[in-house]
């Protein structure tokens, strides 16, 4: 019993000694650490204000923002560990060591958080674009380090990890899609008045962009009819419903204006034998 109560009074004593020599220290330390971290979270906010008001882009923008953070939070982190007089060459050496042994096994996520940071500082693309890449095609809601989030007009979820977009091909239409479509008209009609009803269908609808206007023309001479294409870029977002809209406008005025589409037509010519009549029926 004497001995248990003697090493309780040893430990109590080496308490009391450690808070005797490094209090001023430890709070010392604690102060720099709740002063860094309170610096840091009014610079970040100053930060970013600014550079929303010069109206640079929201992912660089957070992204600059975060790095300035852990910057100062670091630098208070280290100048708290000198506080006690230990150096930190020791741990930096250790943390590169280990870096280098974990870079192995997390290849992955770090060609992701790569690929990130070069689309984050070439912008390529930014939030609100329309983009297709990897073989999926959506309006881009967020960009992180390992991953960027597209979303389509059904409000499906798009995650494309970083390291397949960087070196792949990009379009990107901003916020807006092209419509391509084709109607076909009977060559009895004059196609200059179907070219302007289909315009006049179109400028009926306000969420057709004017700047690049819609086009309207000749597509091809089918087998059966002349195909008049049309295309115009609409908001993303607004795309199929927009196309659904626009393809029965264009129909209703063609028909109302008596502009004839015509079903397939093809021709069939069948020779009964050498020197025998032949047959010729049209479909």
């Amino acid at each position: 019993m004497e001995e248990e109560i003697k090493a309780v009074e040893r430990i109590i004593d080496l308490v009391i000694d450690f808070f005797v020599k490094y209090s001023f220290q430890v709070l010392g330390a604690i102060i720099i650490l709740i002063v860094g971290v309170i610096v840091a979270k009014w610079v970040a906010s100053f930060l970013l204000k600014f550079l929303e008001k010069k109206n640079l882009d929201i992912t660089l923008s957070k992204f600059l923002v975060s790095s300035v953070k852990l910057i100062i939070i670091v630098f208070a982190t280290i100048v708290a560990i000198g506080k006690f007089g230990i150096t930190i060459s020791p741990f930096v050496a250790a943390l590169a060591a280990m870096a280098f042994g974990v870079s192995f096994a997390i290849q992955g996520p770090v060609a992701n958080y790569g690929a990130g940071l070069v689309i984050i500082l070439t912008r390529p693309f930014v939030v609100g674009n329309t983009i297709t890449v990897a073989g999926v095609n959506g309006v881009v809601e967020e960009i992180k380090l390992g991953v960027t989030i597209l979303t389509d007009e059904d409000g499906v979820m798009i995650t494309i990890p970083n390291k397949h977009i960087t070196g792949e091909i990009i379009h990107n239409s901003e916020e807006w899609k092209i419509v391509e479509e084709v109607v076909g008209i009977s060559y009895e009609s004059n196609p200059e008045d179907a070219i302007g009803i289909v315009k006049k269908s179109l400028d009926q609808f306000e969420e057709i962009s004017k700047d690049p206007p819609p086009q309207v023309g000749i597509q091809e001479f089918g087998d059966s009819s002349i195909n008049i294409g049309y295309r115009c870029w609409v908001p993303t977002k607004k795309y199929f419903q927009t196309l659904y809209k626009l393809n029965l406008a264009v129909y209703k005025q063609l028909i109302e204006k008596g502009v004839e589409i015509p079903f397939p037509q093809r021709d069939v010519r069948i020779v009964s034998g050498s020197g025998g009549d032949g047959l010729t029926t049209t479909s």
